[in-house]
This record gives structure tokens, C-alpha cells and sequence, in this order.
């Protein structure tokens, strides 16, 4: 007897041995056994993932001797016949080969008449999608209003391709790409029937090779056989398929990860020699940093079916998480310009030496705002090239959070109290590469002692003065906005004590207090305390001052406008009006 290939020996013969396609099979099984049959259906999908199947034994559950169930005997004279491709009312067409009008109408000339043996007459187009638009008019009548002993089962890999009018006369059924997780169990379970010793990591690689085919993934089960001799290996496996070894893989991204080119161009260079398929080497890459990425935000998810848990839960720590979602997206990128690149390998390069060129040279707080980062030339000289520093930055603790302190530093001070700003060193060749514990503080300390000196001094400040050291604290975003809606109700050295208007204490937290004690703390160079509670403001707040300002500011321009001797003159002679709305000072306070 001639050998039969898997994909045909082992063809589902009936819905419970089916895998995947719930969706569909759980519809057409309470159909068949509810007696709720449509007389066509549409069957689509891409290559391999059983719609001329489902319909097979769509067919066979119809024409069953035993009756019209989910569960067809298979072993009466109508399965039978079935199963081997011999029934005379099961008629299949390949519209691919049949698609002129002619042949459609010959097709249908016996429709009227009553099937030989069965129970039905079934017509099963595959790809009906390639059938001209002459043949699909010719069909439409009888697709609409069959003979009640007719059943049309249409399959089709490109629906867009189907008039709307064949859409809307049939119950369509999408069949979805099989997942790895699907197509490695079931090939498990085949080659156990058939005692063909396997690795189940040889399994991940023809199933994700098959991507979402069954039958391709029995075809190269096939072809894995034979090429190892009876055996399907891991090894056999991926040089079968050219598929990269994974150890490459994990040296690329620890190499990337360790900021060493002349280790990661090693690596790439023994990829070669082993006659690696890079296109599928950055497959490998990326299904590798996504897996890390997955591990960094859940350390119990980690996928552990190629047996690597261990390597992936180290690269998961070594790395940060922002140079892992920069990985990924270069190599995203370079997947889609790789073709482009004069040869594989040196495109390949260009990508991996593309994320060292990228990587950040710092991890910046994400609470910082944008302000606070002007506070980059205490901390510049600190920062290691290519590590992250947010532990860093929360060590330096309020040098970072004041915003514009040492912006301040550079800048001239009033008058009445002239400072200079201290020089910075260059930073050493240590300061370079060390990576610091703390970050120093000698030219804010100085920039804070200025401004204790300056105008305003803890030993004489007035509630009145609020609106004007506000301007000065170098607040922005929302610490600002709720500092602007506080009146100073009291205040005592060291000591200060705020009300916030009730109307915009809805966004207010306790992050807040402490944000602006932190600002008066830096200003000043001394510890204070700040209290902030929500009523109505006694008086003026800076919030309140700017809009009195702003209103006093536009009826001033609208006073300019409407006394102007000429614009009345033209007002008068046109019999014109003037728009108040349009009216806006040019100055602003």
C-alpha cells in the first residue's frame, strides 16, 4: 500500500475530532441537531485551516443513513462514499478551474432534480471567489430560493472578492489561523499514534513555521521525518528550516544589553559562518525580547516551552525595561528595511549597531516635569553613558524635584543683591564612566544661599509678598496651578500655612504639599513646613490677582477703542458697530 501523507491520512472525519474552529463547529453542531439548516453556507479562511473539511462532514452529517445529526456513523454506504470521493450527490467543483458562466449553468441544469441515494444534493464550491461575475448572476436565483433537496457549501480564501448579493444569501463562517499552542498538541498527539519519537521544541518550530496551517504544519512534519530519519529533532529541525540557533539569539541581546559592539559583531559573524537565515534570526530576536518584556512586567508569566525560563528571567533583570521597548521597536523597523540592505548581514548589523546609537544614555523620573529637567547641569557630569539613573535621581531626592533652582543659578539676580555664578568643572574621565551613588549638591547649596540674600527672607515675609515668591519658586504644570489658587493665611518662620479655594481643589493631593514644600526649601536653604487646607480664600489669591489684571487690562484697551476719535467718526458714517469680543489688549500682565 502507497504511503498516505499526514495531512490526509489523519483529515478530521467528523466535529468533535477537529481541533480549533470552536466558533464554527459549536454553530453548525446545535444547527444539525436542532434541525436549523440553512440551505448554503460560506466557508472562509486563509490556506490550511479546515474549510473544505468543515464542509466534508457538513456533508456527511447531511446525507448520514442514520439521520441528520452532529455525529454522522461513518461507517454506512453514504459516509463511505463520502469519505472516498465517490458520492454522486456530493458534487465539487473548483470554481478556480470552472469560472465561466457556461460552466456554471451546466452545473445547475440538474438542480431541479432529486439527488440519487442521499438525502441531499450538496455542490461544494472551493474558491468560489474565482468564479466570473456573469457565473455569480447565473448563480444568485437558485443560491436565494433552492429546491429544498439542494445544499450549497461555498468555501473561499478572499471573501472581498464576493458580490454583496451571494454575501447576504448565505450564513458566513470566518475559520481563524490556528495558534502554535493548537498546532504543537495536536501534532504531539498524531505522532504518538504513529510511535515517531519527537522534542517537542522541533514541534514550536514547525508550528510556528506553519503560520496558522494545519496542513502545512502536517507537511513539514512530513518533511521533518524524512529528514531525520524517522526522528524529529530540535537540530534537525532548524537546520531544515533554517531557523537560527536560539543561543545566537540570547548572546545578540546580552551583548546589546551590555553596551559591547565588539562582542555583538562576534556573535553576528559566527551566525554567518553557521549559514544562518538573518531574516528569521530577527524573527527569533524579537520573539525573544517580547518574552523578556512579558517577564519584566510579570515574572510568573515567563513561557518556558523551549526550556529557557532561567535565560529569559536574567535578561529580564540585566535589562531595563525602556532599552527593551527600544529593542523591539528597531527591530521592528529593520525587519520592514532588511530587504533593503545590499546584503542580509550587513543589514542585519545596521540594526543591532542602530540600538547601541539609540540606546538612552539616562532613565529619567517619570514624574519629573519638564522644568524639573532644566536641573540637568548639576547631574550632567554624574550621568553614566548608557545606564539607567532614575535610582539616581531618587537619591538625589529634592535637587532634581525643585524644578528651576539651579536654573536660577545661572541666571542674574536682582539688583539690590548681585551674585556670580560659580563655575563648573568639566567632568573628569572618572566622572564619566563611574557610576555615582549620590549626586552632588555644592552649586545648589550656593545658588540657595543667594537667594536667602535676595528679597524676599523667611524672617520677613508677608502674606501680600505670596503672589511675587510664587513667580520666583520656578513652579509649572498642576503644582503650579494649585499653588496659584492659595492664599498665605498665615504664616510664622519656617512655618506656612495655605488655604486652597474649594473650586479647583478637586485635583489636589498630597504629592502636591509636599512639591512646593520642596521648592520653598530650595529657594530658601532651609527646612520649612507647608499646610494646605480647602475653603473659601479670605483674599486675594495669586490666581485671582492675574484675572483682576486681566479684566482690568481688557476694559482698559475697550475704553482705548471705543474713545478713539476716528473709529467713532467711521462707526457713525457707515452706521457701523463695534465688536467687544474682538477686542484684546496687546500687552499682558
Amino acid at each position: 500500500m502507497s504511503y498516505q501523507v499526514l495531512a490526509r491520512k489523519w483529515r478530521p472525519g467528523n466535529f468533535h475530532e477537529m481541533v480549533g474552529q470552536e466558533h464554527v463547529l459549536r454553530a453548525l453542531i446545535n444547527a444539525l441537531d436542532n434541525d436549523r439548516l440553512h440551505h448554503a453556507y460560506l466557508f472562509t479562511g486563509t490556506r490550511g485551516v479546515g474549510k473544505t473539511t468543515v464542509a466534508r462532514i457538513l456533508a456527511r452529517c447531511l446525507n448520514c443513513e442514520v439521520g441528520v445529526s452532529s455525529q454522522p456513523c461513518g461507517t454506512c454506504s453514504s459516509c463511505m462514499e463520502i469519505s472516498e470521493g465517490r458520492s454522486v450527490d456530493l458534487l465539487e467543483v473548483d470554481a478556480a478551474s470552472r469560472t465561466k458562466v457556461e460552466d456554471t449553468r451546466e452545473l445547475l441544469e440538474n438542480v431541479q432534480y432529486a439527488p440519487t441515494s442521499s438525502r441531499y444534493k450538496v455542490y461544494l464550491i472551493d474558491e468560489v471567489h474565482m468564479l466570473s461575475s456573469h457565473s455569480f448572476n447565473a448563480l444568485l436565483k437558485t443560491l436565494e430560493e433552492p429546491p429544498p433537496h439542494v445544499k450549497f457549501l461555498l468555501a473561499t480564501t478572499d471573501p472581498q472578492k464576493l458580490p454583496a448579493t451571494v454575501l447576504s444569501r448565505c450564513l458566513q463562517f470566518n475559520l481563524k489561523n490556528m495558534t502554535p499552542e493548537i498546532i504543537v498538541s495536536h501534532l504531539g498527539t498524531i505522532l504518538e499514534k504513529e510511535a515517531i519519537s519527537f522534542e517537542e521544541p522541533a514541534l514550536w518550530l514547525l508550528g510556528r513555521a506553519a503560520a496558522g496551517s494545519m496542513r502545512d504544519a502536517l507537511s513539514l512534519t512530513d518533511q521533518a521525518i524524512a529528514f531525520g530519519s524517522g526522528k524529529v529533532i530540535e537540530d534537525d529541525v532548524r537546520a531544515m528550516l533554517g531557523s537560527v540557533d536560539l543561543s545566537f539569539v540570547y548572546d545578540l541581546l546580552g551583548a546589546t544589553g551590555r553596551g559591547e559592539p565588539a562582542d555583538l559583531l562576534d556573535v553576528i559573524a559566527r551566525m554567518n559562518e553557521h549559514g544562518a537565515d538573518f531574516a528569521a534570526g530577527l524573527d527569533e530576536l524579537l520573539s525573544l525580547i517580547h518574552r523578556v518584556a512579558t517577564a519584566q512586567v510579570v515574572p510568573d508569566a515567563i513561557d518556558n516551552r523551549w526550556g529557557d525560563a532561567d535565560k529569559v528571567a536574567a535578561l529580564a533583570k540585566s535589562l531595563t525595561a525602556e532599552d527593551v521597548q527600544l529593542y523591539y521597536q528597531v527591530a521592528l523597523n529593520g525587519k520592514r528595511d532588511l530587504e533593503l540592505a545590499p546584503e542580509p548581514r550587513a543589514g542585519f548589523e545596521m540594526i543591532m549597531l542602530r540600538m547601541l546609537a539609540f540606546r538612552p544614555a539616562a532613565v529619567i523620573d517619570e514624574s519629573l516635569s519638564p522644568e524639573d529637567l532644566q536641573a540637568a547641569p548639576v547631574a550632567d557630569a554624574a550621568l553614566e553613558v548608557g545606564q539607567p539613573t532614575k535610582k539616581s535621581v531618587e537619591q538625589a531626592g529634592s535637587v532634581l524635584d525643585a524644578g528651576a533652582a539651579s536654573q536660577r543659578g545661572v541666571e542674574p539676580t536682582p539688583a539690590s543683591a548681585p551674585t556670580t555664578q560659580p563655575e563648573q568643572a568639566p567632568p573628569t574621565e572618572q566622572t564619566a564612566h563611574t557610576k555615582p551613588a549620590t549626586v552632588t549638591l555644592p552649586a545648589q547649596q550656593e545658588a540657595a544661599a543667594a537667594r536667602s540674600a535676595g528679597e524676599f527672607s523667611l524672617d520677613s515675609l508677608t502674606a501680600s509678598q505670596w503672589w511675587r515668591l510664587l513667580e520666583e519658586l520656578g513652579l509649572a504644570g498642576i503644582v503650579y496651578s494649585i499653588a496659584a489658587h492659595c492664599e498665605l493665611a498665615s504664616y510664622t518662620p519656617g512655618r506656612f500655612a495655605f488655604v486652597l479655594d474649594e473650586r479647583n481643589a478637586s485635583l489636589f493631593n498630597e504629592s502636591h504639599s509636599d512639591k512646593l514644600r520642596m521648592a520653598l526649601e530650595n529657594y530658601f536653604g532651609q527646612p520649612v513646613t507647608v499646610e494646605i487646607t480647602t475653603s473659601v480664600p479670605g483674599s486675594e489669591t495669586p490666581a485671582m490677582r492675574l484675572e483682576r489684571l486681566k479684566q482690568e487690562r481688557q476694559q482698559e484697551a475697550v475704553s482705548a477703542i471705543e474713545g478713539d476719535p476716528q473709529l467713532q467718526a467711521l462707526i457713525a458714517r457707515f452706521d457701523g458697530e463695534l465688536d467687544r469680543a474682538s477686542i484684546h489688549p496687546t500687552d499682558k500682565q
